[in-house]
């Protein structure tokens, strides 16, 4: 995807915030020019899937894409018995990612180990479930809406669930419906966005990069504050906390701070001039 976007807008500077598996649809919020800066701000934010599962069989990669390890019969499930389970995966938890993923081991992509039949320690994450609903029950199939912390792995979920569940279960659909404060109902689709900048302006298209602020202070320079700030020189400051958004007295956007809250001061974290829109 940024290889695409990098083409299509004939910018270098492009990143994105939420690694997707290739099997997977949705969301990827993808940064261009100054607003990669602002990309670890995004780092953190929560996201929501809407996961189809298919209880009676596990993969050796937790889904459809993977070889078949087990199967067992779902018949005896229920939607009420699948609920019951769902509500165990609530809340903060250990989960060890799949073999097949972009977690790193010593250094290297368990994905990449596991093509060349490497068998590793897989250390577990701490993760958080929110939410762990069941959506629509069609056996032996189901649609959960799950709501999780960054780093938390669906196709783990679906694989304990379902060896909770005592027949095995694996991911056969998964779609992104929201990553932070980015939402699918809102999003471009990679295929239209190449029509769309050649009708439109980024304005209407995309946000402007304190987007991915919009829970930071705002501090808004005096003439004399933005020339020590364009220097990257340290401001005196007070009733602000952590980190900030910076802007000039008209309002162009002058990048990110962080307060110190012992020495009283603001320091720029990335000095950005010019107005960006």
């Amino acid at each position: 995807m940024v290889a695409r976007v990098r083409r299509i807008v004939g910018e270098r500077r492009v990143g994105h915030s939420g690694t997707l598996d290739p099997a997977a649809t949705g969301v990827l919020p993808v940064a261009v020019g100054h607003a990669t800066k602002v990309l670890s701000y995004l780092e953190h934010d929560g996201k929501t899937y809407l996961a189809t599962v298919r209880f009676g069989v596990e993969t050796d990669s937790g889904d459809r894409d993977g070889a078949l390890v087990s199967r067992d019969s779902a018949g005896r499930l229920d939607a009420a018995a699948v609920r019951a389970v769902l509500v165990r995966y609530e809340g903060r938890q250990t989960q060890t990612p799949p073999m097949h993923s972009a977690a790193r081991v010593g250094g290297r992509r368990l994905h990449e180990l596991a093509r060349n039949g490497e068998v590793v320690d897989i250390p577990v994450r701490t993760v958080e479930v929110f939410r762990c609903e069941l959506v629509s029950w069609s056996p032996p199939e189901t649609r959960l809406l799950v709501t999780c912390s960054k780093g938390t792995y669906i196709r783990s979920l679906v694989r304990d669930i379902g060896r909770d569940m005592g027949c095995g279960a694996t991911l056969i659909n998964l779609v992104r419906v929201r990553a932070g404060a980015f939402h699918l109902r809102s999003s471009i689709s990679i295929h239209d966005l190449e029509p769309a900048l050649a009708a439109s302006s980024w304005g209407w298209i995309a946000h402007h990069p304190d987007f991915a602020m919009s829970g930071c202070d705002v501090v808004v320079l005096t003439p004399a504050e933005a020339q020590r700030w364009a220097n990257g020189q340290e401001l005196a400051r007070s009733g602000i906390a952590g980190d900030v958004r910076v802007y000039g007295a008209d309002w162009q956007w002058a990048g990110t701070g962080v307060f110190d809250e012992t020495a009283g001061v603001l320091r720029p974290t990335r000095v950005i001039l010019g107005r960006l829109s």
